[in-house]
Parts: structure tokens; C-alpha cells; sequence
């Protein structure tokens, strides 16, 4: 009963600060964002309603996502500091319950938490992104992308596609190029177009100045010269829309796929990828990480009271989210795979918090 009543107490601040914390940043930012916005959302004729249902509704859960590691941290801070100032920690501790033993509800919290935020990362915020960018291109930009140069691809082991310029209002691809080189390299088939239109009718492309290049065993060579004809270019207009490959728009069975996909097409957005698919699955445990260093901070009263310990804990919280920065840095444009760049501020501030838990007086 007695740590029953512990866990209930502890518990119930962990969350009601947490959300308390969650819910003046999230009125605070919007309030900014809403005045820098305003202009727009009036100048392209948006509704109050679809000001707040299709763009604020979407753009809160992908904000708690990326910072809740940092709020849970401040208001661990702030309500253990406020425990220990108040001799709560001294009279738990007195009461013949062990720190250790003081430290389960947090970790339940965090737990609840990480949890949530797994959910939300991997599921809810990919189709909150996918509404948010649609309303962005539709009342906050002047217009939407929807022609792409250079767009350069292995469509399947073997068979490169490459188009000028891809115009997705239209579905039409310029000065196309589709080449199928066998296993040693060797050019077989060449087939080239100044123009290419998708036809939905029959799902094909209808291919203007069309001509194939056959390159046989014997290097004796065969060209076709076809002014308008339809042709199956094992391509979808997905292929050549970049709007669709948003990897921030994918939940995450779909995000596997495409990383799967752009290994086979040879894309140089692989790495990118793999960074958001394991930040997804990881980050969550910042939360239990920074759960641990905010309680081991903020048990020790201080002369400097809760000041003291926001002042460290803040330090302490950025210099988290400038080593995940760095290491994203060295996993894009260096030798560090995208895995251990998501994995290592985990496994060293863990460290760091295993370290202050076990140096916390108890």
C-alpha cells in the first residue's frame, strides 16, 4: 500500500507537469507561428476551420514527437527539484523505501511515454506530414513542386531510367532515356524518347520520337524509329514523382520497403532514409534516458534550488540534441552507419545516467 501511494504520487506530477509544460509550449508556438502566418492563410483564402483542423491538429503531434525527450526532461527537473527543496525525497528515503526503489515510477512514466511517442513516430505523424505538407502547398507556399529535373534511377537490377525533366501536373517526362545492361556491363537495349505522356487509360506510356537501340551477343546492332507509339516501360509516374517518396510522409512498413526499394534503384538517399527509420525506433528511449538524468539532477538539493538544476539540466538536454546532430552529420557525409549515428547519444548518455543514478545520494 505504502508504495502503491508512492507510485500514484510520483506518477500523477510526472504526467500532470509533463502535459502542463507540453501545452504552454504547444500555445506558445503556435502563437508565433499563426502571427508569421497569418498574411498567408488570408492572402490564399483559408478558413478558420482549416487553419485549425488541417494544418495546427497536424502540426502538434509531430512537435511533441520531436521534443518530448527535451520537455520530459525539464519537468522531471522541475518537479523532483521541487520534492527534494520541499525534504519530500529525505522523508521518502527516511520512510525505509531504497532510491532505487523511489525511481520505479519514473521509470513507468517514461515507459507510457516512449511508448506513445513509438506509436506516433511510426504511424500518426507520417499521415499528420502527408496532410501538413498538402495544406503548406495549397495556402502557405505561393505553389507547389511539381517539376523535377535530373531524375536518375535503377528501376530494376539492371535497367536505368533517366528523364531531363518530370512534369507531375501533366505526367510528362522529357528527353527520356531507358538502358537495360547485362551482368557484365555490356549495353543490350537503348530506348530513347524526346517526349513521354502517361496514358491512364491503358496504364502505359505513350512515347513520341520514340527509338530503340538493340545491341546483340555478336555487337551487330538493330534500330527502331517509331513517331508516336505506347510502350511499357516497367515504370510507374510514383517512379518519377519525387512529391512521393517523402520518406517523412511513409509510416514506417512503408518507409522499410522504400529504403529496400532505393538500394535497388542505387538513389543517394538510402542513408537518409535508414537515419529516419532508426530515429523512429530509438529516439523513444531518449525519453527514458533523460527521464533518469533529470531525477539523479534534480534529488540533490542544492543551494541553488530548482535555478541550479534547470540551468545544468537545460545544458545538459542540448548538448543531448547537438551530439544527435553531429553524429547525423558524420552518418550522412562520413563513414559512421546510419544505426550507430541514431544509437550512440543513446548508449553514451545512458551511460551518463546509469553513472549519475548510482553517484545520486540516497
Amino acid at each position: 500500500m505504502q508504495y502503491y501511494k508512492l507510485d500514484k504520487y510520483i506518477l500523477a506530477k510526472y504526467f500532470k507537469t509533463f502535459l502542463l509544460a507540453l501545452a504552454l509550449i504547444i500555445v506558445i508556438v503556435i502563437t508565433f507561428d499563426v502571427s508569421e502566418k497569418l498574411d498567408r492563410f488570408l492572402g490564399h483564402n483559408a478558413t478558420f476551420w482549416q487553419v485549425v483542423s488541417d494544418y495546427y491538429f497536424n502540426f502538434i503531434p509531430g512537435f511533441v514527437n520531436l521534443y518530448s525527450p527535451l520537455f520530459i526532461f525539464i519537468s522531471v527537473l522541475f518537479f523532483t527539484s521541487k520534492m527534494a527543496g520541499n525534504t519530500e525525497i529525505i522523508a521518502i528515503l527516511g520512510s525505509g523505501i531504497s532510491y532505487h526503489r523511489m525511481l520505479r515510477p519514473y521509470l513507468y512514466g517514461s515507459v507510457a511515454v516512449a511508448v506513445l511517442v513509438l506509436l506516433l513516430g511510426n504511424f500518426v505523424i507520417p499521415l499528420s506530414n502527408r496532410h501538413l505538407i498538402d495544406f503548406e502547398e495549397q495556402y502557405v507556399k505561393s505553389r507547389g513542386t511539381s517539376f523535377y529535373t535530373n531524375v536518375h534511377f535503377q528501376s530494376q537490377p539492371g535497367v536505368q531510367v533517366y528523364a531531363e525533366s518530370y512534369d507531375v501536373s501533366i505526367l510528362h517526362a522529357f528527353k527520356f532515356c531507358r538502358e537495360e545492361i547485362d551482368a557484365e556491363g555490356r549495353l543490350h537495349k537503348r530506348e530513347t524518347s524526346d517526349l513521354i505522356a502517361y496514358d491512364t487509360a491503358s496504364g502505359l506510356w505513350k512515347s513520341i520520337g520514340y527509338v530503340q537501340r538493340t545491341v546483340a551477343d555478336d555487337g551487330s546492332e538493330q534500330l527502331t524509329f517509331v513517331q508516336d507509339t505506347l510502350v511499357d516501360y516497367g515504370i510507374s509516374t510514383e517512379d518519377l514523382d519525387l512529391k512521393s517518396q517523402r520518406i517523412e510522409t511513409m509510416n514506417t512498413p512503408a518507409l522499410i520497403r522504400h529504403i529496400e526499394r532505393e538500394k535497388m534503384r542505387g538513389t543517394g538517399t538510402v542513408k537518409e532514409a535508414q537515419i529516419e527509420l532508426y530515429q523512429r525506433l530509438l529516439n523513444p528511449l531518449a525519453i527514458i534516458v533523460m527521464t533518469f538524468i533529470g531525477v539523479s539532477i534534480a534529488s540533490r538539493k542544492s543551494r541553488g534550488g530548482i535555478g541550479m538544476h534547470l540551468a545544468i539540466g537545460i545544458t545538459l538536454a542540448f548538448g543531448f540534441i547537438v551530439f544527435m546532430k553531429i553524429t547525423t552529420v558524420f552518418a550522412t557525409g562520413g563513414n559512421l552507419t546510419p544505426f550507430m549515428a541514431v544509437l550512440l547519444p543513446q548508449l553514451v548518455f545512458g551511460v551518463a545516467a546509469v553513472y549519475l543514478i548510482y553517484k545520486a545520494p540516497k
